[in-house]
């Protein structure tokens, strides 16, 4: 994606000259399979990665950080550059609809981290947390989800990541999360599953819907790159690699299809009011 002498964002938090410390999680084979029903994004912090983890010992040492090198540095300024793009992006869109958008702060982080929602690890991949409204990022997760989860991998799965959970925030601004927790009560699992679902394939559709608003800085091979990250992170996708059969009541984040027909039609419609997923997802 074109980025390079392109504004970047006031709004990035960058913690990884600091050390985070040691970070021990249980494991188990139940932690592991609860662990995989919260697959990326959303707003726990549970992702794919903390399943790698358990499964590779249910342990991770952070060292010292080291400084950063010119190629950190430079995926620092890549991440400030996308950001400061939906920052561009949904203050139009949100002027629009006659609303006013609040920004978010993006943290990128080694090893560990505290936030408002709980300490979460290297591990944990990118997440929102509503508590203090940030996106958390450590980089390395990109590598894990192109080595281990076959991703194509390329700066624009980054880009896509980052605008889905800024999907989230803008969720949290227009009260559809909060809603969504309320809907939740009293269901059933599986019930109160496809309500995470939707909100989570609203989020990827809100991804395309950024994509559409920057096709101009798009170059060869970008949505391919997000459609592979959207695949690889599917429901379906990460419980037949991890457990070698899916459970589709335990969905929360919607399969690999899902993930990729919202951002699609998020894409290709670039309108906000399409975002329809809690009226198909049920």
């Amino acid at each position: 994606m074109k980025w390079l002498g392109k504004r970047l964002s006031d709004n990035v938090e960058d913690r990884r000259g600091f050390s985070g410390g040691k970070v021990a999680l249980g494991g188990g084979v139940i932690g592991i399979i609860i662990l995989l029903l919260n697959v990326f994004g959303g707003e726990t912090g549970q992702t794919i990665g903390t399943a790698l983890e358990q499964m590779q010992g249910g342990q991770q040492q952070t060292e010292a950080a080291a400084p950063l090198s010119n190629e950190e540095k430079e995926m620092g300024d890549f991440v400030r550059a996308m950001l400061a793009y939906n920052e561009d992006t949904w203050s139009k869109i949100f002027a629009e609809n006659g609303m006013t958008y609040e920004n978010p702060k993006l943290v990128l982080f080694k090893g560990s981290v505290e936030t408002a929602c709980g300490g979460a690890s290297s591990a944990s991949g990118p997440f929102y947390c509503p508590g203090d409204r940030k996106v958390y990022m450590d980089l390395d997760f990109f590598q894990e989800l192109k080595t281990k989860f076959g991703a194509k991998g390329g700066d624009f799965a980054i880009a896509y990541v980052i605008s889905h959970e800024i999907g989230h925030h803008i969720q949290t601004l227009l009260g559809t999360s909060e809603k969504m927790r309320e809907e939740q009560q009293g269901k059933s699992e599986a019930e109160a599953n496809k309500l995470s679902v939707a909100l989570e394939l609203q989020a990827d559709f809100y991804a395309g819907v950024w994509a559409h608003d920057n096709k101009q800085y798009l170059e060869a091979g970008d949505i391919d790159e997000a459609l592979s990250a959207a695949s690889a992170v599917g429901d379906d996708a990460i419980q037949s690699k991890m457990q070698g059969h899916v459970v589709p009541d335990s969905f929360t984040h919607g399969t690999s299809e899902q993930r990729m027909y919202w951002f699609k039609k998020g894409f290709s419609t670039g309108d906000i009011k399409q975002g329809t997923t809690f009226e198909e997802i049920r």
